[in-house]
């Protein structure tokens, strides 16, 4: 059976049928070839940039696999006043990013208050732009404050929709059923929700991966972002392997097929575990990069992982060098908002 055009046509697979897909190097190459094509058909050769504010690099919570967890005593700790926070606006609209994603572990420090004044103040400056947040888990009552002050779209990956597997990620202080609320949550308000997965986490099973795709298609998201899993030396999975390129690759190649009108990234862990990674993400299917405005002083500490890619092709300010990365996989950075397209809604040559 040709797995791959059916997934094509379709939008599905079985499971024995994805696992087929997911688990064999033989289909990658039609796989890329048809999500390359499906990605065209709707966004054209367009690729939508984020400048990534990565505001705080504390957090209450205690993920086993992230750098910026709570028992981290030797992160060098740091927040962005709201000063700061529009002055890196103040310079992506000048190199012509038309969306601003604030991202920060969950930080009580920043009040729901202290973000809505910071998201109104964004919006009244940077009216042509989108501002996305990327801050965890909250109240419905707290999400619906953000929406009411401007925001326009929200990033929470759900990095494993298997119970079994959660547990093993995370301590029972966190819960899987409250990350699924959370998105649920987003999508009720009105927000362009995204969520997503990591790739070759530790006890990750195929078996997980079907399941993430399949609450994928429960929650139909605007945005899917997902990326191999990369260690940190300061957590307990510090020796751990890390997630692999090629299945990364499969990845975003079957989820642009599932889902093709989705905004898929190609991500900075992408570029972490390999030189061309996004532009090979790119070509899988992906069509968002999101470079990074954070101050360049604090880039280096916002270390979800180690070996981040923090300055040069990734600062925000060499969008040159990107732009020129960008075509040379055969594609176009553009100057726009980049909201997700819907059906019906495919790109005019």
């Amino acid at each position: 059976m040709d797995f791959v055009k059916k997934l094509s046509e379709e939008r599905n697979l079985s499971d024995c049928e994805l696992k087929e897909l997911i688990e064999s190097s033989k289909y990658d190459e039609g796989l890329f070839a048809a999500a390359d094509k499906k990605r065209r058909e709707i966004y054209g050769d367009e690729v939508y940039i984020r400048g990534l504010i990565e505001f705080t690099n504390y957090c209450k919570n205690n993920c086993y696999y992230c750098g910026i967890r709570r028992d981290n005593k030797n992160a060098e700790r740091y927040r962005l006043g709201e000063e700061d926070i529009l002055a890196c606006c103040e310079e992506g609209h000048r190199l012509g990013f038309r969306t601003f994603v604030l991202q920060g572990g969950e930080d009580p420090f920043y009040t729901d208050k202290m973000l809505c004044d910071i998201i109104s103040e964004i919006r009244s400056r940077f009216e042509d732009c989108a501002i996305t947040l990327s801050v965890g888990e909250k109240t419905k009552e707290s999400y619906k404050a953000f929406f009411d002050a401007g925001a326009n779209r929200y990033l929470l990956r759900h990095e494993t929709a298997s119970e079994a597997h959660y547990k093993k990620l995370h301590p029972d202080s966190m819960s899987l059923e409250t990350r699924k609320k959370c998105l649920f949550d987003l999508k009720e308000i009105g927000f362009q929700v995204g969520s997503g997965f990591m790739v070759g986490s530790p006890y990750q099973t195929t078996e997980n991966i079907i399941e993430d795709i399949r609450f994928l298609q429960k929650l139909q998201p605007d945005m899917i972002g997902i990326g191999p899993f990369i260690s940190h030396e300061e957590t307990p999975f510090s020796s751990f392997e890390n997630g692999g390129m090629e299945l990364t690759l499969r990845l975003i190649s079957i989820l642009r097929l599932i889902f093709p009108y989705a905004l898929i990234p190609s991500t900075t862990a992408l570029g972490t575990i390999n030189p061309q990674g996004r532009e090979l993400g790119l070509k899988a299917g992906a069509n968002v990069v999101m470079p990074n405005l954070s101050p360049v002083n604090v880039r280096k500490l916002y270390t979800l992982y180690d070996n981040k890619i923090c300055t040069g092709e990734e600062a925000a300010q060499c969008k040159g060098c990107l732009e020129n990365r960008v075509k040379s996989a055969g594609y176009r950075i553009v100057t726009d908002i980049g909201n997700v397209k819907k059906e019906k809604e495919k790109i005019c040559r």
